[in-house]
């Protein structure tokens, strides 16, 4: 049974990553590269560490690198998380009517709170982010509110060896005009290796205010705690 659950899982990596290469070869569809990690210092504190490489196709052509840690605080037990942060980003943004790009650096400092909830198999997280961003002589404020839904298909929760359905939606406000940043709209696949490993492959389609991207999106999320609660 576990060798017949390992080849459905490489069927369906294969698959995705036929599909991933061949459409960003052909459309305007770009690749993200994700990874998350939310180590428990203790049962209160924990370490939020991600590292994000965006591409303008599968692989390749850097769009920009995304590098965010921080530290939370659990108001109630292993929820209802407070957490201040630090990003730094790195954007290659093609130039008008050119080949060549131009390299923007941002420092970003952020807040964030994080609650979650379940209703039978459907998992819940409501997460609230301000960011404050410094770009070269710009200083900006932007709000961020995203709801997702995990929803494990073949367990009646997320544990070893499930398969789950996963979705959010991201809104993203300026404090100055234009209010509207930009929208994100995700649903993926996913899998839990244990209890402290999962992936997921899945598709983002992005609407900012005069334009779209579609991306494909691969990510791995780690919670291997400090201690051994």
């Amino acid at each position: 049974m576990k060798f017949l659950t390992i080849k459905y899982i490489l069927f369906i990596v294969t698959i995705f990553l036929s599909l991933n290469f061949t459409y960003a070869q052909k459309t305007d569809t770009g690749n993200w590269w994700m990874y998350f990690g939310n180590q428990a210092i203790n049962e209160k504190w924990n370490w939020h560490n991600e590292v994000q490489y965006r591409n303008y196709d599968f692989v390749g052509d850097l769009q920009q690198l995304l590098l965010r840690t921080g530290i939370g605080y659990n108001l109630t037990e292993n929820n209802n998380n407070v957490l201040l942060g630090y990003a730094y980003i790195t954007s290659k943004n093609y130039l008008p009517t050119s080949d060549k790009k131009a390299t923007v650096n941002e420092h970003r400092i952020f807040q964030q709170f994080i609650t979650k909830q379940n209703f039978g198999r459907t998992f819940i997280q409501h997460r609230f982010r301000v960011e404050e961003r410094f770009i070269k002589d710009d200083f900006q404020v932007r709000f961020r509110y995203l709801l997702g839904l995990n929803i494990p298909l073949n367990k009646s929760k997320m544990e070893k060896n499930a398969f789950y359905f996963s979705t959010y939606n991201e809104i993203f406000i300026n404090g100055d005009s234009p209010t509207f940043d930009r929208d994100r709209l995700y649903v993926a696949l996913g899998y839990v290796i244990n209890k402290n490993f999962r992936v997921e492959a899945g598709f983002m389609r992005q609407i900012q205010e005069h334009t779209g991207r579609n991306q494909f999106q691969i990510g791995i999320y780690n919670t291997i705690p400090f201690n051994n609660q």
